[in-house]
């Protein structure tokens, strides 16, 4: 069967493309897309950024924070 993207499985498809859409049509399709593309990579960075902000945030809070242990002395114990 070869491959399903070949040279000229890749001609083929951008030939019926062309005939579907026309070719002053292409270049809108595509700067669509780009945009598309370029808002997809911005949002994943802006999600990235904020999951490294509340993961930075965290460290900080659980450096800050100081817990206390109460020590117990051997004499203390409890008797029934």
């Amino acid at each position: 069967m070869g491959d399903l993207f070949s040279g000229p499985h890749i001609i083929l498809i951008l030939l019926v493309v062309l005939l579907l859409f026309g070719g002053k049509k292409i270049p809108e399709l595509m700067r669509g897309l780009g945009k598309g593309i370029r808002e997809f990579k911005d949002a994943k960075d802006n999600v990235q950024r904020e999951i490294e902000e509340h993961v930075s945030d965290d460290k900080k809070v659980t450096t800050t924070t100081t817990t206390t242990t109460k020590q117990v002395s051997p004499d203390s114990s409890i008797h029934n």
